[in-house]
């Protein structure tokens, strides 16, 4: 179930400050955050993140395609290895 219209989009107030912060100051270094939850808005395209994955912090650059996703969705949480390899037996003659 998606996030009711009348409330608008989640933002981590905290993020937002420092997007303010950094535009204002004109810098672009990447911010720090473990707001994995926090949508997109269109004051983020053209920032830097360093999202939380669980065990280190994944490089985001938002895009205007990202506008409206959450940032946890551009850092995986699980890595993937593959389906198992397919051995090759050798069968003994008898």
């Amino acid at each position: 179930m998606s996030r009711s219209t009348k409330k608008g989009p989640y933002i981590d107030q905290k993020l937002a400050e420092k997007v303010v912060k950094m535009s204002s100051l004109g810098k672009r270094d990447a911010i720090k955050t473990w707001a994995r939850r926090s949508q997109i808005p269109p004051e983020f395209v053209g920032f830097r993140f360093l999202v939380h994955n669980g065990k280190n912090f994944i490089d985001v650059f938002v895009s205007e395609d990202m506008v409206g996703h959450r940032l946890g969705e551009f850092a995986p949480t699980r890595t993937f290895r593959g389906h198992g390899q397919v051995v090759k037996r050798l069968m003994e003659k008898t």
